[in-house]
């Protein structure tokens, strides 16, 4: 029988769908999954801009330009300089999803063997994009102690090695929620600067920071010009996961060209979800104040709830619509797993991401799960009802 590839074999799974089968088979028998587990939002997406799609005047549905429509490259232009990043619609390429722009920027900049640094716990499909790639993860541990914040420098340095070539930060964060501030970044333009590497920034969560703080782009960063590469989506921004557009951004000509090749062999991106993304854009400038209101309130009372049970560490997220729990449970995918086979409480049970497959490092976030407060408020409080009585039961 052929014997599947290397890459195939070692290629890791997803530590959020994993357990899907364990909740579909929940499902059949009648209890109710709260999905805490996927950033899925339940926020409606804007009428607007599924009427653009409903409306769009297409006799014939051709490939775009490879880099994406230019109608819409000048939209994101705009919508870039709203949020103080400048570049122009030659320095974006659309991608399909967030997702192609973090293999773009990997295999455009790194070649098998180099070594992509990454504060850890991390966004689990950074882990297989480098494998697929035959790129390093070379990973930092940062703690629940201290919120998730930016390891030290020195943490850093320790890391460096001469094949040492990007560093990868998603900001605000997912898994952890947490959000960089000005001297957390001023920390890595500096490594980068030292030792010349590219700085890959997923900023998929840019609207979504609390507590009056703001969100800083890389690009915006003086003197990273060269090194900073933007890595975007409209998933999450206009609760839009299906349409499967992000963009790859950055001022560094050489890094274009070569993530060009790559969008030229993929084609184009997808036409309609161009459209919609372009519709996006327009969006009345308040269009963020409800959603913002809507996630401070879920990201209060689950932390909130969270914070109340007994043995239950949970520090306050500063952005993304995630937070990283640490639960009295000696392994928490056994115990996501049990909450799906065996637990219900009311008729219903809450699914959540084991947060080991957010590490690189072996045997760390054991307890610690990552919950999505992508639900409303009704439903978060029915989760947190389910998970406190599961942890009482499952103590025992």
């Amino acid at each position: 029988m052929p014997v599947i590839s290397h890459r195939g074999a070692v290629m890791p799974p997803s530590p959020i769908r994993k357990l899907v089968p364990f909740a579909e088979a929940a499902k059949k028998r009648g209890t109710k999954v709260y999905h805490l587990n996927i950033g899925q939002p339940d926020i409606e997406t804007p009428k607007a801009i599924l009427d653009a799609v409903k409306h769009a005047d297409i006799k014939v549905l051709e490939y775009s330009h490879s880099a994406g429509m230019e109608s819409y490259r000048k939209k994101l232009v705009e919508y870039y300089k709203r949020n103080d990043i400048a570049v122009n619609q030659n320095q974006i390429i659309v991608t399909t999803g967030g997702s192609e722009a973090i293999a773009f920027a990997i295999m455009s900049c790194m070649d098998p063997g180099d070594e992509l640094i990454i504060p850890e716990p991390f966004y689990a499909n950074y882990n297989g994009f480098s494998t697929s790639a035959g790129v390093k993860v070379v990973p930092i541990p940062s703690s629940i102690e201290n919120g998730f914040a930016l390891p030290s420098i020195d943490a850093f340095e320790k890391a460096v090695t001469e094949r040492t070539k990007a560093i990868m930060i998603c900001n605000p964060n997912n898994p952890t929620g947490y959000l960089y501030s000005a001297e957390e970044l001023d920390v890595l333009k500096e490594i980068c600067l030292k030792h010349d590497l590219f700085l890959f920034s997923d900023e998929a969560y840019r609207e979504f920071c609390y507590d009056g703080k703001k969100h800083i782009s890389a690009l915006s960063l003086p003197g990273l010009e060269q090194h900073a590469i933007l890595l975007d989506t409209i998933s999450k921004r206009y609760s839009a996961c299906g349409g499967r557009i992000g963009a790859f951004v950055t001022r560094n000509q050489q890094v274009l060209d070569a993530a060009m090749k790559f969008a030229q062999a993929r084609l184009s991106p997808p036409t309609f979800a161009q459209i919609l993304g372009e519709a996006a854009v327009d969006l009345p400038a308040d269009y963020f104040d409800e959603v913002h209101a809507e996630y401070t309130a879920r990201r209060d009372l689950l932390v909130k709830r969270l914070q109340a049970m007994e043995g239950v560490t949970c520090p306050l997220p500063g952005g993304a619509f995630y937070a990283m729990a640490q639960l009295p449970v000696a392994d928490s995918e056994k115990f996501c797993q049990w909450l799906l086979e065996e637990f219900s409480y009311n008729g219903a049970t809450v699914m959540m991401a084991p947060a080991a497959g957010f590490y690189a490092t072996g045997g760390r976030g054991k307890n610690e799960v990552r919950l999505a407060y992508v639900l409303n408020e009704n439903d978060i409080n029915a989760a947190m009802d389910c998970l406190e009585a599961a942890l009482k039961v499952y103590k025992n």
